[in-house]
């Protein structure tokens, strides 16, 4: 299996001096997924946790909703024309009953660490294959999600602190999943946010732990449509991040009831969707 981190030759050049060193560097490799034998989507990954990456990926693809529905994912042996496994490959096999998408042409994506999944369907697509809605009332057995604003500034200070890796390589993105206390319950790093996303929901889809509907997922960097997208199939109430939102995002969280923050910085925020679930009693509200 691929490492998570690389070591590689670099000349250092500090206020006129000039030395060699090497250095650590986040690796960054393949990954294709296959749906019962057939290709369905290749993404540049860290390696690690690659199998939950799968079936987070499987979640957010409308095709796994919990744990009963997956049989079972492998390494693909023979991955190469030599035969030896690359651990690049993984196969996904569906428990018996459950439907097998249409993989196509047109159905295969190709996913980057940079912009998650290009091309993909808009808002109507997320609406049409969501499998949990935004409900954090438990069915009326407690209250909805409420959020402190300073419950919420405290989180990207405790996500940081949990990336291991960044701290060597300073150039993997995180994410992270909170309860509405504000406890951290786990955090992934990846070369590319949608994976991080995903590796955390199909964790939590092995677990048995599906819907997410009482926990907040934080993202470095920015909020995409396809995190928010994320969030919304895993029926995820909040999604914060620490840069800007784009505007489809805060489209989708404001069609689906997401709960959308951005520039989550120090005791700063911007709520873009859901204010009600965050607090602002203590704060008076300006249009």
């Amino acid at each position: 299996m691929g490492r998570v981190t690389e070591r590689r030759r670099v000349i250092r050049i500090r206020d006129g001096a000039v030395s060699t060193r090497p250095d650590t560097l986040v690796a960054e490799e393949p990954l294709e997924i296959r749906l019962g034998g057939k290709p369905l989507a290749v993404t540049m990954r860290t390696p690690g946790d690659d199998f939950a990456l799968a079936a987070g990926f499987l979640v957010s693809e409308g095709v796994l909703g919990s744990a009963s529905e997956l049989a079972n994912i492998v390494y693909c042996a023979g991955a190469t024309a030599e035969g030896s496994n690359t651990y690049n490959v993984v196969d996904v096999t569906l428990a018996p009953g459950v439907p097998v998408p249409d993989i196509t042409l047109e159905r295969n994506v190709y996913t980057t660490s940079s912009c998650g999944l290009c091309g993909k369907a808009g808002l109507d697509a997320v609406r049409t294959t969501a499998r949990f809605p935004i409900d954090d009332t438990d069915n009326g057995t407690a209250p909805p999600v409420r959020l402190a604003p300073e419950l919420l500034t405290c989180l990207p200070d405790r996500l940081r602190a949990a990336q291991r890796v960044f701290d060597r390589t300073g150039g993997l993105h995180a994410a992270a999943l909170f309860t509405e206390d504000g406890e951290l319950i786990d955090v992934r790093e990846d070369v590319g946010r949608h994976n991080a996303v995903d590796k955390l929901v199909g964790r939590a889809l092995q677990q048995g732990r599906l819907p997410l509907s009482r926990n907040v997922l934080l993202v470095s960097g920015r909020a995409s449509f396809e995190l928010a997208q994320k969030a919304v199939m895993a029926g995820i109430p909040v999604l914060a991040a620490v840069s800007a939102p784009s505007s489809l995002a805060v489209d989708l969280a404001a069609e689906t009831g997401l709960t959308l923050v951005g520039f989550l910085r120090g005791s700063s925020m911007n709520v873009y969707a859901g204010e009600h679930r965050i607090a602002l009693e203590a704060a008076a509200v300006q249009g």
